[in-house]
């Protein structure tokens, strides 16, 4: 069955034969006429009856030419189509993949988010030699990254522990706790206006934060501290700033809970630059458990944690870092000969979410 187009080419050609056809007769007739009438006489010496043969020959092969040859002709058509396209086909494949490959605009114009996942699964799949492999792979990356619209660059964590002054938090029963106070720094883009942090003491609660959003931190403190989730002695944001300029800090309180958010305002959110956040709160941690944890919650290229423990008895420090990567993970320390005591940490590469470090005291 033919398609439309090519039917109505058939029928104009047809319609065209037909016309000339027609138009030719009525040429020979007219000619032949005129001859025999005398007032038309005049018309004798032009060449009618020549250009009513021509024109009726011509619409009359051309008729029987389309019924004795239509077929043929498409068949030798087809042929040729088929054969250009087989010539052709290596050529147009490489031009396209290559085109894809080193332009990552012009694939994001033809293809929709589920092609793009499945040509990148596609790939890995290539390459690994194992499509199951693969597909788990990208799909741990795509929760990790493309779920996660920011992206940390250069972050730096700073932490500082020290012992609780005397006088407060020293209720009868109550551990033995160190004020840590860290401090974040790092460039994004950003693109969650407000900042969120929470410090609760139900376990459920403090996953769910962390499952919300990245633009949510959250500090869980358990029970065999002493402590109250919602006193500012236990957590607290001290400050906020925006490429330098503090932000105004805002707190709620609710039984088992405390919360604290930041506006970036709306200059932060359409510098075309990266900016560069940083604040800086208090917690407190109990000495027994001999554990504190940092954890990254986005996408981060480049990571300094620094940890100073100077001013506590503790001797030695272990680190133990859950970053997955290429490249090593540096740790460095202070030298025995100094009073500091300082253990730093440092990764070059991505640090998916998830990721972290913990320091293990003795």
């Amino acid at each position: 069955m033919h398609d439309p187009l090519h039917r109505l080419y058939r029928a104009k050609l047809l319609l065209l034969a037909t016309l000339l056809l027609f138009v030719g007769l009525g040429l020979l007739i007219f000619g032949h006429w005129i001859q025999h009438t005398d007032g038309w006489r005049w018309f004798a010496d032009w060449p009618l009856s020549d250009i009513g043969s021509g024109m009726f020959t011509t619409g009359l092969l051309g008729v029987a030419w389309q019924y004795v040859d239509g077929q043929d002709s498409e068949v030798r058509d087809t042929e040729r189509l088929k054969r250009v396209l087989a010539e052709s086909a290596p050529a147009m494949r490489d031009a396209v993949i290559g085109g894809f490959a080193f332009e990552p605009e012009d694939l994001a114009r033809v293809a929709t988010p589920e092609v793009l996942d499945q040509i990148v699964t596609n790939g890995l799949a290539l390459r690994l030699g194992d499509a199951g492999f693969a597909k788990d792979i990208y799909q741990n990356v795509r929760q990790q990254a493309v779920g996660v619209p920011e992206r940390l660059h250069d972050a730096r964590i700073s932490v500082h522990l020290s012992p609780l002054p005397a006088g407060r938090g020293t209720a009868k029963g109550r551990a033995a706790l160190f004020v840590a106070t860290i401090r974040w720094e790092a460039a994004l883009h950003p693109q969650y206006q407000t900042r969120r942090f929470t410090c609760v003491s139900d376990i459920a609660e403090f996953r769910d934060i962390k499952q919300e959003s990245a633009a949510n931190s959250a500090w869980y403190v358990g029970p065999r501290t002493g402590l109250a989730a919602e006193d500012r002695q236990t957590f607290e944001l001290l400050d906020f700033t925006v490429d330098g300029q503090a932000r105004a800090i805002r707190r709620t309180t609710k039984k088992g809970s405390q919360s604290y958010s930041v506006s970036l305002g709306q200059e932060a959110m359409t510098s075309a630059e990266r900016v560069t956040i940083a604040y800086t709160t208090r917690t407190l941690v109990a000495v027994h458990e001999h554990l504190l944890q940092l954890r990254v919650d986005q996408p981060t290229r480049g990571l300094s944690v620094e940890l100073d423990y100077g001013s506590t008895t503790i001797e030695h420090v272990n680190v133990l870092d859950f970053i997955a990567g290429s490249e090593p993970v540096r740790v460095a320390r202070s030298a025995t000969s100094v009073p500091e005591k300082v253990v730093t940490v440092e990764f070059d590469g991505w640090a998916f979410p998830r990721s972290g470090v913990a320091f293990v005291w003795s």
